[in-house]
């Protein structure tokens, strides 16, 4: 049991703009206090108030609207349990390795949002037959590495995925109106995507015909798998199936006798069904214990394993997840030029003395 005096920190990975992980491996499993929730930040945060806020559904609609706050909280309302994760999540263990944020494995949370189904805001303002995808658009914005332009962030999605009813723009984190670090006061959650998708402090949304071209949506956010040219590249959208060890630690010291090897795992086709560890490095596997919860919505599953040693010398644990369509994680992982979705079996070492 932890000592209530004694709490985990993010771990920064840059300050400018300021990206730090989750502190992974001594989260509880529930929702994430907002205050240890990952950051993630293509720019600096946007100088954002909620006075006079108004968000615009504009484009390919036959009534454009502007929706205030109230507006929004007047509206039918859904609080849905989802896990977000960045699409560069434990990058840093790609081999060879990919340039980027080197993400360890903390850049994934989770907890409940509270807000409108965007499909809602859609059929207010009337979306016209010809639309083929919905652009949100961030009041955040700056200069990317790869020219000297000013860029929103802004991001589409399909019409299908835009109109599902768990897509919304949420106001509310775990009960609390959202912080400026985590998009207010609006920002998109699109379960089972990575969070690339679920676009902060809301500017516009606007509803097109065409394939949008952005370059947070066609140069970042797809996988290239050939490092030299750009054939086979296609673009980043649901999670994998994927899992992490909390505990123990990787080259953690342990003594001979009973441990507890527990973690998370989830994905972005449905729920985990099985979660399997071994202690000897592949040559076997038994199957953890599902921690079943009432409300799993989009969120993971907690899992734990009990694990009965009795020799010295080091361990090579894997943990291999596999969700309700059968994908489970692969041995060795997607290699991508850009480092995304990560998500080969999870390895630790531990040493017993």
């Amino acid at each position: 049991m932890r000592s209530p005096m004694i709490r985990p920190y993010l771990t920064t990975r840059s300050l400018t703009p300021e990206n730090q992980e989750t502190p992974i491996n001594f989260i509880d499993g529930g929702p994430v206090d907002i205050q240890l929730f990952y950051r993630r930040n293509h720019f600096s945060y946007p100088g954002m108030t909620n006075v006079n806020y108004w968000l615009p559904v504009n484009g390919l609609v036959a009534n454009p609207k502007w929706f205030s706050l109230q507006d929004l909280r007047g509206m039918p309302s859904k609080t849905l349990k989802v896990v977000l994760e960045c699409a560069g999540n434990k990058r840093s263990l790609f081999e060879p390795k990919t340039p980027g944020e080197q993400w360890g494995k903390g850049a994934v949370s989770q907890g409940y949002w509270k807000g409108v189904p965007l499909r809602l805001l859609l059929e207010q303002a009337g979306v016209m037959g010809s639309a083929k995808e919905i652009v949100v658009q961030g009041h955040d914005f700056g200069k990317r590495t790869d020219t000297d332009s000013l860029y929103s962030y802004k991001r589409s999605l399909p019409i299908e995925k835009a109109l599902h009813p768990d897509t919304i723009v949420a106001y509310e984190y775990n009960g609390e109106p959202l912080p400026v670090k985590h998009g207010s006061p609006l920002r998109l959650i699109v379960p089972q995507w990575y969070a690339m998708a679920s676009v902060k402090w809301i500017k516009q949304i606007r509803v097109i015909d065409s394939s949008f071209e952005g370059p947070f949506q066609s140069t970042d956010y797809v996988y290239y798998p050939n490092k030299e040219n750009d054939e086979g590249a296609y673009p980043v959208t649901t999670m994998n199936v994927n899992a992490t060890i909390q505990q123990p630690l990787d080259m953690d010291v342990k003594n001979t006798g009973k441990h507890m090897i527990k973690g998370i795992a989830w994905s972005g086709e449905g729920q985990i069904t099985k979660v399997e560890i071994s202690t000897d490095g592949g040559q076997t596997w038994a199957e953890a214990d599902l921690i079943k919860e009432s409300d799993v919505g989009y969120g993971w599953t907690n899992w734990a394993y009990e694990w009965h040693v009795a020799k010295k010398g080091e361990f090579t644990i894997l943990a291999k997840a596999t969700d309700f369509q059968n994908r489970t994680q692969p041995v060795t992982p997607f290699w991508n030029r850009k480092g995304y979705g990560y998500n080969a079996i999870e390895k630790i070492t531990v040493k017993i003395e």
